[in-house]
């Protein structure tokens, strides 16, 4: 394919060589002259492994060539990959300058471009947030161009996963290749330009795919930051903190898996709130900041909260809740999210019916007893004998258990708000209907 790859920094320049070593005929733009003349010298602009000898190598064949002309670049390409900067702005914020200013230079040499054959397709390769794309820079391309983005003008989003010092490499055996097609025949486009890569396709809504590498790299600096403070507090308490995470890092059943990964309810039960507590109060004891670890039980509270909001938006006062124990299955009712969610709502004066098939007063004994006996001293006039109960009495439904007598009750369409606490298993159909609401999705 002609490509031309906007922006020749790390990624564009890493991805213009790549695709040229790929048999496409690739054109850098740039405003930076420099950059372009080392281009169009064999020589890499950037410092990593592997880019010099490739620049060296696709540039003496004729694959790629460098050129500080958008006009130029879009007339002899039938795809662009934008790969320009998006800093931060001094308060945080996301620059979309650069975007912005490429989208409409490439839009004004795409009207001039128009009725030539072929539909050019434009790809976003920078990191942006979701919403970016379709909120802001498709109508600058459709003014520009005056045409239809998906029917005149192909567009998509392909976030790149490439690390500095091991770039070059790391497109070639991608972990993933994601794109995000506006129309299936962007998608087959920037399918097509990878052709022959290792690794599984992704082909997604375009704002999936804009918030896919935030969630990569949140992710990335949650797991460094949990392990340096981890290891600070070990070091503290005089312990081995590799050998902690060796161990850590040998579970790939629960520590090193998906498990935990899935947006759902908040947690509870009687190990991880307690042993959270007891390792923060040790580092607080030692001297040790932990803001990490620190934080992990009130953004839990906080998320616990947001279920209580979804209530109050609704305006309504008889609640029924479906579930009690932290674990499905179990009568365990000790620090339960949801036991907890109940005290909330009956401490606002809602009207509360719970029904757990696992929980039954009469039988609560030991700690279990005394729990729900501090915590819901009125479980007794609370507690509901049936799921049909609960539908009766209740203009909203919250769900925290899968119990499949539950959800086969549970009604579509008109009935009681329902507000979705574990990502039910028919979710994606229930959230056309009106009065379904997810926690978190």
């Amino acid at each position: 394919m002609r490509v031309s790859v906007f922006g020749l920094g790390y990624v564009g320049c890493v991805s213009a060589a790549c695709l040229a070593s790929m048999g496409h005929e690739v054109i850098g733009v740039d405003v930076n002259q420099v950059k372009v003349d080392l281009v169009n010298g064999g020589l890499a602009p950037v410092v990593e492994e592997r880019i010099g000898e490739l620049i060296a190598d696709v540039v003496r064949t004729g694959a790629l060539r460098a050129t500080g002309d958008v006009r130029e670049a879009v007339m002899g390409s039938e795809v662009s990959l934008i790969c320009v900067g998006t800093p931060s702005e001094p308060n945080g914020s996301l620059c979309t300058t650069y975007l912005e200013r490429v989208t409409e230079q490439i839009g004004a040499a795409l009207a001039e471009k128009a009725g030539q054959g072929g539909r050019h397709t434009v790809v976003f390769r920078s990191t942006m947030l979701p919403g970016t794309c379709l909120n802001l820079l498709v109508p600058i391309l459709e003014k520009s161009v005056g045409g239809t983005a998906g029917v005149d003008i192909g567009v998509a989003v392909n976030p790149e996963f490439l690390r500095e010092g091991t770039s070059v490499r790391d497109f070639f055996d991608p972990p993933k290749t994601v794109i995000g097609e506006l129309d299936a025949a962007s998608g087959d486009v920037v399918a097509a330009l990878y052709d022959g890569l290792p690794g599984e396709v992704f082909r997604v809504p375009v704002p999936t795919a804009e918030a896919i590498k935030y969630a990569d790299n949140a992710f990335h600096g949650l797991k460094i930051g949990f392990a340096n403070e981890l290891g600070a507090v070990c070091q503290a308490l005089g312990v081995d903190s590799h050998q902690v995470m060796d161990v850590f890092l040998a579970d790939r059943k629960l520590n090193i898996s998906p498990a935990y990964l899935r947006p759902g309810f908040a947690f509870g039960g009687s190990c991880l709130p307690k042993d959270l507590r007891s390792l923060v109060h040790a580092a607080q004891r030692a001297d040790v900041s932990v803001p990490i670890l620190s934080h992990v039980l009130p953004s839990n509270s906080d998320h616990l909260q947001r279920a209580v909001e979804l209530v109050e938006r609704t305006g309504k006062r008889r609640v029924g809740m479906f579930g009690l124990s932290f674990k499905p299955g179990t009568d365990d009712l000790r620090e339960s999210p949801l036991v907890e969610l109940a005290e909330r709502l009956f401490g606002k004066g809602y009207d509360l019916r719970i029904h757990d098939a696992n929980v039954s007063l009469s039988r609560l004994m030991g700690a279990n007893r005394e729990y729900i006996e501090t915590r819901l001293p009125h479980l007794a006039q609370l507690l509901a004998d049936s799921v049909d109960e609960v539908l009766e009495h209740a203009e909203v439904c919250l769900v925290g258990t899968r119990d499949p007598a539950v959800l086969s009750a549970l009604p579509h369409g008109d009935g009681p708000v329902i507000v979705d606490l574990i990502h039910l298993p028919d979710a994606d159909a229930r959230r056309a209907e009106p009065g379904y609401v997810g926690l978190a999705w």
